[in-house]
């Protein structure tokens, strides 16, 4: 069955960086974009940002500049890197395949 892990989550301070990662197996993931997504406590779930199969890349205007999405297919992997790390970048992060397929979520939390 198709699964997506993700790992990379964590604590920092405000102007960090994080690097999430997502490694889909049970799916041919060189064939499917890939998204992540992010959810605060209270608010609805979020995209952050999508990488098509071809390598094109697409953000929300609120991490435009600061987050970049990439992909390794030879890795099976999809990656968040996520620098000048803000509070309200404070969430759970979930890997997404255009196939439908959710992992499981990473907290990240930024604070002082």
């Amino acid at each position: 069955q198709v699964q997506l892990v993700e790992s990379g989550g964590g604590l920092v301070q405000p102007g960090g960086s994080l690097r999430l990662s997502c490694t889909a197996s049970g799916m041919i993931f060189s064939l499917y974009a890939m998204s992540w997504y992010r959810q605060a406590p209270g608010e609805q779930r979020e995209r952050v940002a999508t990488i098509t199969s071809g390598g094109a890349t697409n953000y929300a205007n609120s991490v435009k500049g600061r987050f970049t999405i990439s992909r390794d297919s030879a890795k099976n992997t999809v990656y968040l890197q996520m620098n000048t790390l803000k509070p309200e970048d404070t969430a759970v992060y979930y890997c997404h395949s255009y196939n439908g397929y959710w992992g499981q979520g990473t907290q990240v939390t930024v604070s002082s």
